[in-house]
């Protein structure tokens, strides 16, 4: 298990991870996610030993990783631009770290071979790296972190650089392989939807603090707090007095924001609340509805059909998800 109590990195006066703290589980996969300069690239190369902690520790069952060099913590690491040697073959490079354990050369070239399988690319030993695709060079380098069997995977940003299609279905991949092999795995991203499908855990970064540390599905219906709920993409922060206005109430006798996600608002014509059409846009299979509410204030709405802008709507509120 890592075990990354109270981390502070500061680079002069600038404190680029303040105080942070986490426990990513074995064999989980725990994503760590935030804005861009939040300190999450951060706080992962000072768990890979690339960073000197200005305070705060960090262990690996219980060991202290303080003075222990990258290339002896048995973490691998996965860089966004994969960081692959271009005079190597995809095997030579899938090599790397198993010649650095010495390894017997059939030994190597069965585990490359395996992990070449893995990862969908049997057959690809002799390739030049100049001629790979870019999904083609992101399942290389993973390979190459796969293969001398870390007991922690770092990946900063590892599907950043491929369009969404690719990015989407290298995601499923990826589970599935870290599945396969039991990995334990710290994945960095800024995107709520790789950190949601990939993770069953998900730390937010803010400032250098960690905000929130839950699975996706708490994170999501129970947000801590209305930054974290706009981050991860929840519409609707309702102040308590707009709740109230809608027959609502706030979900707790201290809150003052709500929560009301767009799948809660049902437009049904026996709705019982109505709302003016102040936008309606098409967001591939379903249109996102903007209701101005006859208070002022505005909710968002998912509809199968486009709306036209002006007329006037019937909805019903689903209580139990606010």
């Amino acid at each position: 298990m890592l075990d990354v109590s109270a981390l502070t990195v500061a680079f002069g006066s600038t404190i680029a991870v303040d105080g942070a703290s986490l426990e990513v589980q074995d064999r989980t996969i725990h994503a760590l996610m935030g804005p861009s300069g939040s300190g999450k690239s951060t706080m992962l190369r000072a768990i890979a030993g690339l960073e000197r902690p200005t305070s705060g520790n960090i262990a690996w069952d219980g060991q202290p990783m303080a003075g222990v060099p990258p290339h002896r913590r048995g973490f691998g690491l996965m860089f966004q631009d994969y960081a692959l040697f271009p005079h190597r073959t995809v095997a030579g490079n899938v090599a790397f770290g198993l010649q650095m354990q010495d390894l017997a050369a059939d030994a190597i070239r069965t585990r490359v071979a395996e992990m070449l399988d893995l990862v969908g690319l049997p057959g690809y030993e002799n390739r030049s790296i100049s001629t790979l695709s870019g999904g083609e060079q992101q399942r290389t380098a993973l390979a190459r972190t796969l293969a001398p069997d870390p007991r922690l995977i770092l990946l900063d940003e590892p599907l950043g650089a491929l369009d969404r299609s690719l990015r989407e279905h290298l995601l499923v991949e990826m589970h599935s392989i870290f599945s396969a092999v039991h990995a334990t795995v710290l994945y960095v991203t800024h995107d709520r939807e790789e950190a949601f499908t990939i993770a069953d855990q998900v730390a937010i970064i803010r400032d250098g603090h960690i905000v929130a540390d839950d699975t996706p599905e708490n994170l999501w219906n129970q947000p801590p707090d209305g930054w974290t709920a706009r981050f991860i993409g929840l519409e609707n922060l309702l102040p308590a007095s707009s709740l109230s206005s809608l027959g609502l109430t706030a979900p707790s006798a201290g809150a003052t924001t709500g929560v009301v996600p767009p799948e809660s608002v049902v437009l049904t014509p026996t709705g019982t609340r109505t709302a003016t059409i102040a936008g309606s846009h098409f967001r591939g299979g379903v249109y996102r509805i903007e209701l101005g509410l006859d208070n002022g204030g505005q909710l968002i709405a998912w509809s199968p059909t486009r709306l036209h802008a002006g007329s006037r709507a019937r909805f019903d509120i689903d209580t139990a998800r606010v």
